[in-house]
């Protein structure tokens, strides 16, 4: 494979990115990865395979810190992967977009949404709908800062950072600056309005974002067309052959009524 394109952003940010280019007239395919994903990751390369069989145009990138994008990951917040979302959505894509966006990418598709409804509405109106794969709203704080017991709180608030445990491989350091930087992002409480149709897909066995979470979320957004699908046996990364599957068959289906 090649080489990724890197674009380089007006803070400095170098995003690495991959850009499968088709007919622009055609809905194309925005993907936005999880927390410490990549671009090169299970979900995103079967998203850009079918791009690629259907002549989609698809773009995906790794947020800085992650991949192929260099930064250190501690200093990075959800501000800066939520500007990046929104510089290579404006900057590098064409016409009609469905956004797929996994676990954090799914928080992120939202945010963007309400970012560009309240910025740029003529960007906004080009989402045509989202696909949100296990989406872990208000992360930093519902599904981190919650998970840290007394001593771990006191050891981020004094030094700035602590070390988080993954079932996926070493620990991470989460930092102070990711979890204050998240509390300007929190959707939940109040809700959110989404103008273009909306698909959750959740596992129902996911250990990181539990599907009673997801389901807060759903009922947290306010829209004429929102649904939730619960995958019974579905992990978190939802990538075995069956939900490849079906996170195709609706990111198809909403490129589709885009063009109908």
């Amino acid at each position: 494979m090649s080489d990724p394109q890197v674009a380089t952003l007006a803070g400095g940010a170098s995003i690495a990115f991959r850009h499968e280019q088709a007919d622009d007239r055609r809905t194309g395919l925005f993907w936005l990865g999880g927390f410490r994903s990549d671009m090169a990751g299970t979900k995103a390369e079967a998203l850009a395979a079918h791009a690629r069989a259907t002549s989609r145009p698809c773009l995906r990138f790794d947020y800085s810190g992650h991949g192929s994008s260099p930064a250190p990951f501690a200093e990075q917040t959800l501000s800066d992967w939520l500007e990046q979302s929104r510089h290579m959505f404006v900057a590098l894509t064409k016409g009609p977009q469905v956004i797929v966006g996994s676990s954090m990418g799914g928080y992120l598709a939202l945010l963007l949404h309400r970012l560009l409804r309240q910025k740029a509405p003529d960007e906004a109106a080009r989402i045509k709908g989202l696909v949100l794969v296990a989406p872990a709203a208000d992360m930093t704080e519902a599904l981190l800062w919650a998970k840290l017991n007394d001593s771990a709180r006191q050891t981020l608030l004094m030094t700035g950072e602590t070390q988080m445990p993954s079932a996926y491989g070493e620990s991470y350091p989460l930092s102070r600056a990711l979890v204050e930087d998240g509390r300007n992002h929190l959707i939940l409480a109040d809700g959110l309005d989404v103008e273009c149709p909306a698909v959750i897909l959740q596992g129902d066995e996911d250990p990181d974002v539990p599907w009673q979470h997801a389901h807060k979320l759903f009922k947290s957004l306010r829209g004429a067309d929102v649904a939730f699908t619960l995958v019974k046996g579905g992990d978190h990364r939802l990538s075995i052959p069956r939900d490849l599957a079906l996170l195709i068959r609706t990111a198809e289906a909403l490129c589709v009524r885009a063009e109908s």
